[in-house]
């Protein structure tokens, strides 16, 4: 359900802040859980645009929309405008590659124009940066009679302190938004780069080897937050995987699909995602680090989350050495 008004929006948080969470939301038990998951596409035009042309991008993109259209998976896109604009003879073919999303059925929405974090910013600078990122992206919804609705922070950032959090929700209401969270990401940002770079010198090997331990890892994050659930909510919600525009996901998105499918999920759209009751707990999370919604509810109620997965070092250690040879490289946010 959509907020319209900011008072209503005002009494929600209020609510939100001060309860109590004694028992998890009622649901229906069933020996097999009906799983359901929506897809989310961070960081479009690309994730990676200022390292490859327009007609790069849309080729890339002509891939992953084929991908999508074919096994009938809904998905939002999540537009960062500043990206049109790193070539200024380059900028219409990067419009056209944001506009196949739209022309293919799908949605998309704001991640601020520059990618902009809400930790390291003034709230006034932040709010600037999410008004200059709708303009191309409110247009190409609006030629499918799509309302601009959806909005997702970027590296999850969402205030390091709760009057902060709560005046940008506030802000964001108002301009007609809801907040996108995620619930599962198995940062295919950190793989892409080394993905990329195999691909470009026709690595066949490299390749193979990223892809197979990118799905290794996205299927152990999933048994983690899976499990985490269960265990915070006393159920699986409608999860929310976020994953970003990259060659990585262009080549190889249907099999991360099957892998889903294995696990019993349906494909669902961010709406239908959004109306699960899960997405209505206490939320009171702020702090320098980004983080999925699971992790957030588990640190509002005085569950912090332990054991997380490891993320695979070699990984960090081929990205180290392709981006910055005498810099270290260390995980960081999406």
């Amino acid at each position: 359900m959509r907020i319209h008004h900011a008072a209503i929006f005002v009494a929600v948080l209020f609510i939100s802040a001060v309860a109590v969470v004694s028992t998890p939301p009622a649901r229906s038990q069933q020996s097999e859980p009906q799983r359901e998951i929506c897809i989310t596409i961070d960081d479009l035009p690309a994730a990676s645009a200022q390292a490859m042309n327009g007609a790069e991008i849309f080729d890339m993109t002509t891939k992953l929309i084929a991908t999508l259209t074919a096994q009938k998976v809904p998905a939002v896109g999540f537009v960062n405008e500043n990206k049109l604009y790193y070539d200024l003879n380059d900028v219409q073919p990067r419009i056209a590659a944001l506009r196949l999303w739209t022309d293919g059925g799908f949605e998309l929405g704001n991640h601020t124009f520059s990618h902009m974090s809400l930790n390291n910013n003034p709230l006034s600078a932040w709010e600037e940066d999410v008004v200059r990122g709708e303009s191309v992206t409110r247009l190409l919804d609006a030629q499918h009679k799509i309302k601009l609705r959806y909005f997702r922070h970027p590296f999850l950032d969402t205030g390091l302190d709760l009057e902060t959090r709560r005046q940008a929700e506030m802000f964001l209401a108002q301009r007609g938004y809801r907040i996108a969270p995620v619930t599962m990401d198995a940062w295919d940002w950190m793989f892409s780069g080394p993905y990329a770079y195999a691909r470009k010198n026709n690595d066949a090997a490299l390749q193979q080897r990223i892809v197979t331990e990118y799905l290794a890892y996205t299927t152990t994050v999933f048994d983690y937050y899976e499990k985490l659930s269960r265990d915070l909510i006393g159920y699986e919600p409608r999860q929310i995987l976020l994953l970003h525009g990259n060659w990585l996901e262009a080549d190889h998105i249907g099999e991360l699909f099957d892998l889903l499918r294995k696990r019993g999920y349906k494909f669902v759209t961010l709406e239908r995602a959004l109306d699960d009751q899960a997405y209505a707990l206490p939320n009171t999370y702020v702090g320098p680090e980004g983080m999925g919604w699971i992790d957030q509810w588990a640190i509002t109620q005085g569950k912090p989350p332990l054991h997380t997965p490891v993320f695979p070092q070699w990984v960090i250690d081929k990205a180290h050495e392709i981006s910055a040879p005498r810099e270290p490289v260390t995980p960081a946010k999406p």
